[in-house]
C-alpha cells in the first residue's frame, strides 16, 4: 500500500495460533504499522496466579486488590511480547491492553474503530482457545467489525503460507454494492498485487475499480449451484488453484439481516476455506457501532 502505512489492530492472547496469525499477515501487509491489543477480562489473571495470591492472602478485598494488580502485569506482559513478534516479522508496533466484560470480540471492533485502524486481525482459534473452526471471538468480531476484518487459521500449510508474500488477492464477485466495496479495500490495500475478480456460477460484467489494478475475471462453476457452501468451496478451490493469497469478501453491513448474510457465503468461505480470509462490510448509511443484545 502506497503512502501512510497501513494501520492493523491485532488481537492476541499470547498463544501460537494468535502468534502465527501476526507473522502470517506481516507477509501479506509488509511495513505495517500494529496495535497488538490484550483483552484483560475477568478473571483478570490466571488460574495459576489467582490460586497463588489467594494462598497469600486469604483476605477478599486484598485478594481482589492483588489480582487486579497482578492481572493488569500479566496483560501487559502479553501484550508486550506480541509486540516483539510484530516487530520481528517486520511491523511496527505498540501494545495496547485493554479490560473488558465479555464479548471480546466487540470489544475488538471497538478497539479497532477507536484507534482508526485499516483492518482488524484476528485468528481463527487464537483467541480465547476456542475449538470450533471460527471461536466464538472471532465469530463475534466478524459479525461486528466495521473495519475490513482479516480473519487468519490455524495452521497454514507450507503453500499457503508461501503464497502470502506475493500472491494473487481473490476477490468474490457478484455485481453487489458489498462486493464493489470489497474490491475497493483490496484495491487500497494491496494496489501493486493482482486481483482475481472471481464469480461462481454466472457471468457478471466487473468494474474498472480506482487505479487500474492488474486485474483477472475468472468465472467458477460450483458443485450445487446457490448453495452457500458450494459457492464457498468453489472460491476455496480457485484460490487454491491460483496460489492465492488472501479471499476477499463483501457482506451487507446492516444489522438486521447480518446473521443471515454471514450465515450464508461468507461466513461458509470463512469456515471452509483454509486460508485468510478477508470480509468488508458495506454500510447503505453511515454505522455507529451499537453494543451486541443479550
Amino acid at each position: 500500500m502506497n503512502g501512510p502505512a497501513v494501520r492493523v489492530l491485532a488481537g492476541y492472547d499470547g498463544s501460537l495460533p494468535s502468534g502465527a496469525a501476526i507473522e502470517n499477515c506481516a507477509q501479506l501487509l509488509p511495513a505495517a504499522h500494529a496495535h497488538i491489543v490484550h483483552l484483560w477480562t475477568p478473571p483478570f489473571a490466571s488460574d495459576q496466579l489467582r490460586r497463588r495470591l489467594w494462598t497469600g492472602t486469604r483476605q477478599v478485598d486484598a485478594y481482589v486488590t492483588a489480582v487486579e494488580r497482578e492481572g493488569q502485569r500479566e496483560s501487559d506482559r502479553i501484550a508486550a511480547m506480541g509486540v516483539v513478534l510484530a516487530q520481528a516479522a517486520g511491523w511496527t508496533a505498540e501494545p495496547l491492553t485493554l479490560r473488558g466484560y465479555g464479548g471480546e470480540g466487540f470489544e475488538l471492533t471497538e478497539a479497532a474503530r477507536k484507534v482508526d485502524a485499516d483492518v482488524l486481525l484476528v485468528g481463527s482459534r487464537g483467541l480465547g482457545g476456542a475449538r470450533a473452526v471460527l471461536g466464538s471471538v472471532s465469530d463475534m468480531a466478524v459479525h461486528y467489525a466495521t473495519q475490513p476484518i482479516l480473519v487468519a487459521p490455524y495452521p497454514l500449510l507450507a503453500a499457503d503460507e508461501n503464497a502470502l508474500v506475493q500472491g494473487p488477492v481473490l476477490v468474490a464477485w457478484d455485481g453487489s454494492a458489498g462486493a464493489t466495496t470489497a474490491l475497493g479495500a483490496a484495491v487500497r490495500l494491496w494496489p501493486q498485487r493482482h486481483i482475481l475478480l472471481t464469480s461462481v456460477d454466472h457471468d457478471i460484467n466487473p468494474p474498472i475499480p480506482p487505479g487500474k489494478p492488474q486485474m483477472t475475471v475468472l468465472r467458477v462453476d460450483s458443485r450445487h449451484e446457490g448453495s452457500p457452501t458450494a459457492v464457498a468451496d468453489a472460491l476455496a478451490t480457485a484460490a487454491r488453484e491460483h496460489g492465492a493469497a488472501a479471499i476477499v469478501l463483501g457482506s451487507r453491513g446492516r444489522s438486521a439481516v447480518r446473521e443471515i448474510t454471514l450465515g450464508s457465503v461468507a461466513m461458509s468461505t470463512l469456515h471452509r476455506a483454509h486460508r485468510v480470509v478477508m470480509v468488508v462490510h458495506h454500510y447503505d448509511q453511515p454505522h455507529p457501532a451499537t453494543q451486541p443484545g443479550p
